[in-house]
């Protein structure tokens, strides 16, 4: 196993298997396109929370973000994990989240889907649990045990079929 943010030597062996099947789910869903961009891309992992800025502005630069009443998660084209453990894209220190609780796909495309990854206490999209890779829309919301997170993408010029998800623009 390559990315260390996905390894499962910390589970027992029963949701080992579990974890092992989401996994491999959601490394085969990224497809080739969505592979090349994410190997392409500037491996900086220092970027991964900001504080709100006064205003309530977005910094400039994102394309796709979650935020919490505290900050801003930058999201990036390719796998992005949400957890607990501190090698995750989006840390979230709450004793109740799973280290690897879920990921957030983002294609070469502009379409994003959520993945739980067989955590404990699941993943809820807009109130209600995911039992699989679940698509995301902005405004969104995105709960994992107590904390909650809405999902956000600036406006993207997309072809008419591919534009079939709410978007904020700046």
């Amino acid at each position: 196993m390559g990315d260390p943010r996905l390894n499962s030597l910390h589970l027992d062996p029963g949701r080992r298997q579990d974890f092992r099947r989401a996994r491999e789910e959601l490394l085969h869903a990224r497809g080739v396109e969505t592979l090349v961009t994410e190997r392409q891309r500037d491996p900086d992992p220092s970027s991964t929370l900001i504080r709100h800025p006064d205003g309530g502005q977005t910094p400039p630069g994102l394309d796709y973000w979650l935020v919490d009443r505290d900050f801003i998660y930058p999201l990036k084209v390719g796998l992005n994990t949400v957890g607990r453990s501190s090698d995750n894209d989006v840390v979230v220190e709450e004793l109740y989240i799973s280290r690897r609780h879920c990921a957030i796909l983002v294609h070469h495309n502009g379409t994003c889907v959520l993945h739980d990854m067989s955590s404990k206490n699941g993943t809820f999209l807009n109130a209600t649990r995911i039992g699989g890779p679940t698509p995301l829309v902005a405004g969104d919301e995105i709960r994992i045990c107590n904390r909650q997170f809405i999902f956000l993408m600036k406006s993207l010029s997309m072809p008419p079929a591919e534009a079939n998800t709410r978007t904020v623009t700046e």
